[in-house]
């Protein structure tokens, strides 16, 4: 049940990411705890991003433009229903932030309750 809820919040994530963003992560990985769903994503850069880095105002630029963005799209009622409806709670907060030497970016959804119970999260 746990591994099925963590991928399905993959995929939706991806989706979001990809229409949002213009390209999903290249891996994405899931993790819930209690309340929270934490997201780790690795290879988020677009090619314009990249070149973007090489200079610290364009470094500066794409870090502040992800993340805001990111706390924007979870703005949309829409997507919020999406990410709630596969955990069946309702999302609290949300944290982001991504390490753009490393391409490497996390999400921490805070919901309003335990996702799951200790007594089924194992698989």
């Amino acid at each position: 049940m746990k591994k099925k809820m963590e991928h399905a919040m993959s995929m939706l994530i991806r989706e979001i990411r990809k229409e949002n963003i213009g390209n999903g992560p290249r891996e994405i990985n899931i993790r819930i705890v209690g309340a929270w769903v934490i997201c780790e994503m690795k290879g988020n850069l677009t090619n314009v991003e990249k070149f973007m880095i090489e200079s610290e105002e364009g470094h500066q630029m794409v870090h502040k433009a992800r993340t805001t963005l990111v706390k924007k799209i979870y703005e949309d009622p829409e997507k919020v229903e999406k990410l709630e409806e596969i955990v069946q709670a309702k999302l609290v907060n949300v944290f982001t932030d991504i390490n753009i030497d490393k391409d490497i970016a996390m999400t921490i959804y805070v919901f309003d309750k335990p996702i799951m119970d200790n007594s089924n999260n194992k698989n």
